[in-house]
């Protein structure tokens, strides 16, 4: 690299400086400060800054500088042999897997690409062969990405969800005529609670959305979740928000709509706006009632009279927020555990989110085809081939097998 062509620009931003840019660039929502890739990146973007100032403390890894200067790196001292350095460190001691790496790899080569389009770097560094030589060769999968749901898999757990719905319903029913109005809301909530269940593992199970395109995210404000008007069972077709960034009309096959429209009717939602998914997260809706109503001694009368807070914001029409990603998680796996599915997995000892989304493919792709499923899927057919190869290696197999034993016949 040539020290003097950039030496003006580099003393006017560091290193560090650049990284929040480039993040800002990257984020989502207002001033860029949302969404996933921003905070998976900022992680390790923070951790090869770290790497490249080094731990002098230690004296374990001195940085990229000599070690008898005393200062933090600049873009002067970054070129190919430095990016050669962190993809051997990154597939060093730290027990990581080929596709981790490559993942992790692959947020410094974007952000150093962004960087020589910037003015910053001269070149980009990071993608020259030289630098990538280390990297281990990339399996083309990535990681916790590969749990299908199986058939077995997936009525083992329709059928749990359905039967805590009709049990819960049935105890309902059959309480006393004189029992307590505050046990007879429990018995309410509890339907209701089950019934969101229900909904939410049957549009995970069969309309492959992803879980992002329907609940919310935390890091992302347009990402709130859908909404009960932003649904129409008569259509069967829901409006998401698509990891394209726009939004999208997306199926609700047939076995959605029985379970989406029995919930609707069981919690009569008060305006189109209630989220399909809410949290019932008692901490969450504490605050929220509170808040809405005016203040503690405002709701202490509601307090009496409601067994839940989740009850009185249905009856006030006070909104809560939606269920998140972590918490649609945090569902089907207390659901997995309930259901006792059996379930061998790598990485989820619970049927993931996605693991639905795949296993729904996997039905298209052998149904109809990879063009249909790639339809359904909102993916190209490239990727849809290459996430489903298995299914054409398996057919391929099964037509080599059947032209051998043809020929192995005459």
């Amino acid at each position: 690299m040539c020290p003097h062509i950039l030496s003006d620009r580099a003393r006017r931003i560091s290193i560090t400086e650049s990284i929040e840019r480039y993040l800002q660039d990257k984020g989502k929502g207002r001033g860029g400060d949302g969404g996933n890739y921003r905070r998976n990146a900022a992680r390790e973007l923070a951790r090869f800054a770290q790497w490249a100032a080094g731990d002098r403390g230690r004296n374990e890894w001195t940085g990229i500088l000599p070690e008898d200067v005393d200062r933090d790196p600049t873009f002067q001292d970054l070129d190919e042999r430095v990016f050669r350095a962190y993809a051997r460190y990154l597939g060093g001691d730290r027990a990581l897997k080929q596709n981790t790496i490559h993942t992790y790899y692959h947020y410094i080569s974007a952000w150093c690409g962004w960087c020589a389009n910037e003015g910053y770097l001269e070149g980009h560094y990071a993608r020259r062969a030289s630098a990538m030589a280390p990297l281990p060769e990339d399996d083309g999968r990535k990681p916790g990405d590969q749990q299908i749901w199986t058939p077995e898999q997936r009525h083992t757990l329709i059928r749990h969800v359905d039967s805590r719905v009709h049990d819960a319903i049935e105890t309902y029913r059959t309480l006393p005529e004189d029992v307590d109005s505050l046990d007879r809301q429990r018995a309410r909530y509890t339907i209701l609670k089950a019934a969101r269940d229900r909904a939410l593992v049957f549009v995970i199970a069969y309309t492959a959305v992803r879980v992002g395109e329907i609940l919310r995210d935390p890091n992302d404000p347009r990402r709130r979740g859908v909404q009960w008007g932003e649904i129409s069972l008569d259509d069967g077709s829901m409006d998401v928000y698509r990891k394209k960034q726009q939004w999208d009309v997306a199926s609700l096959p047939g076995p959605v709509i029985a379970p989406l429209r029995s919930y609707r009717r069981l919690m009569d939602p008060p305006t189109v706006q209630w989220p399909v998914f809410p949290t019932f997260d008692q901490r969450t809706l504490a605050t929220l009632v509170q808040d809405e109503l005016g203040g503690i001694d405002a709701i202490e009368g509601h307090r009496d009279e409601y067994a839940r807070d989740f009850l009185v914001a249905l009856d006030e029409g006070i909104h809560p927020p939606s269920i998140t990603t972590d918490g649609a998680r945090s569902i089907l796996q207390r659901l997995s555990d309930e259901a006792e599915v059996d379930i061998e997995h790598p990485k989820h000892d619970y049927l993931s989110p996605h693991g639905g989304r795949r296993g729904m493919g996997e039905i298209l792709v052998r149904s109809f085809g990879y063009t249909v499923a790639a339809r359904y899927l909102d993916n190209s057919e490239k990727m849809i081939r290459k996430r489903y190869s298995h299914i054409e290696a398996d057919e391929l197999g099964e037509l080599a097998t059947e032209a051998i034993n043809e020929t192995d016949c005459i």
